[in-house]
Parts: structure tokens; C-alpha cells; sequence
């Protein structure tokens, strides 16, 4: 029996965190509003329209909200084009033999449609999947529901059929809210509550799929 998979992909598919880094510094220096790596961590992960406030306090207008998230964006983009993302370990080998046994799969991620579809053209990988949730899809972010359950809606998958791949606390208790089995990614050894819970998606057991559907 195969079900859905909706993959989390900053994180868990592929490390863009450095440049989603150079993005932002290099970004809110233009605007003269320079930012530290440490206050870029501490965001990472977040919605723009959830980090930005934080860092224009009172000049944070949607206009200039979007703004600045658009050129911050399309950065992002051109740095990944020009550096080239590889997949992480496990990441290729798990989303292809997916596809070939028939499970369906779906990205679900709280970033812009055209850096999910940049990351996927560079990475290669856009094949191995039916459906793409992206910022411009949802309302609210990570531990919300919102993400995982429309993925599911456009797959056609119920909850119970999904298994969600994170790398973060707010997704892995999102796809608990959704009703969903989750397995957790944490290369930085920060233990994740999800139902299996692994460094690299290469350690993950050649069955564990199929055992998460099982016990749904």
C-alpha cells in the first residue's frame, strides 16, 4: 500500500541556508538597514512577511514589506543559479524510489513558488513530484496546519494517508495538527518530536515509509 509524502525543502531537501543568508545581508545592506548572521538565524524559517516587521519596526509598510522581499527573492534565486544546490544525503534516492513504488508526493513550504521552482529545476528533481504548495498558497504559516493539508487536498490524499519530511519543530507539530505521521530531520543533533526521527534522510530504514502508513 503507498500513500503521500509532503516534503518540507529548505532544510530537509536540499541546505540553501547560506544563500538565503547572503540573500538578506546583502539585501537590507542596499537598503541601509544591515542585519548580523545571528539575527538572520534567528528568523530562518519564517514567512517574509513575518521576519521583515522585525527588522523595519515602524517603516514596515506592505509596500515596503514586499518590496524588499521581492529583491531579497530574486537574489536568492540568482545566487543558486550562479552556485549551483545539491540535493542532501538521501534526499534523490528516497524522492526517486518513491516515485517509482508509486507513492505520491508533494512539496510543502512556506517559500516563494519561484524559489520552490528554481530549487527543483537546479536540483533536477521536479519530476518526482504531483503537487507544489508554496508561500503564495497558504495564509498562515508553520505550526498551522494549512500547508500540509492543502498539499494533501491537491494530491488527493487524506491525512491519514500523508507522511510529512521536516527538519523543524513548527512543521513537525504542523503535520501532528494535520493529522499526519512525520519524520523528523535534525543534521544539527537537535532531537525533533516526530514519529521517526533521523540526522540524514540517509540513515532513514528501507521500510520506514511503509511502516509509518501501516500504523496510521
Amino acid at each position: 500500500m503507498t500513500g503521500a509524502v509532503l516534503w518540507d525543502l529548505d532544510g530537509t531537501l536540499v541546505d540553501s541556508e547560506e544563500y538565503h543568508w547572503l540573500a538578506w545581508r546583502d539585501t537590507m545592506a542596499s537598503e541601509g538597514l544591515p542585519i548580523t548572521r545571528d539575527e538572520f538565524l534567528k528568523t530562518f524559517g519564517l514567512r517574509n512577511d513575518e521576519i521583515l516587521p522585525r527588522w523595519l519596526g515602524a517603516a514596515a509598510t506592505p509596500a515596503r514589506i514586499q518590496q524588499i522581499a521581492d529583491a531579497k527573492e530574486q537574489r536568492y534565486r540568482n545566487l543558486i543559479r550562479a552556485g549551483g544546490l545539491d540535493a542532501l544525503p538521501g534526499a534523490a534516492e528516497w524522492l526517486e524510489r518513491l516515485h517509482a513504488e508509486g507513492w505520491r508526493q508533494a512539496i510543502a513550504s512556506s517559500a516563494p513558488r519561484k524559489n520552490v521552482e528554481t530549487v527543483l529545476e537546479v536540483t533536477r528533481l521536479a519530476d518526482c513530484f504531483q503537487a507544489l504548495v508554496s508561500a503564495e498558497d497558504v495564509t498562515i504559516g508553520k505550526p498551522d496546519p494549512q500547508v500540509f493539508l492543502t498539499a494533501a487536498s491537491r494530491l488527493g490524499a487524506a491525512p491519514a494517508q500523508c507522511i510529512v519530511v521536516e527538519d523543524a519543530a513548527a512543521g513537525v507539530e504542523a503535520a501532528r495538527r494535520a493529522g499526519m505521521r512525520s519524520i523528523g530531520v535534525s543534521r544539527n543533533g537537535k532531537q525533533l518530536p516526530a514519529d521517526i526521527a533521523v540526522a540524514s534522510l540517509a540513515d532513514l530504514p528501507a521500510d520506514c515509509f511503509a511502516h509509518l502508513l501501516a500504523r496510521a
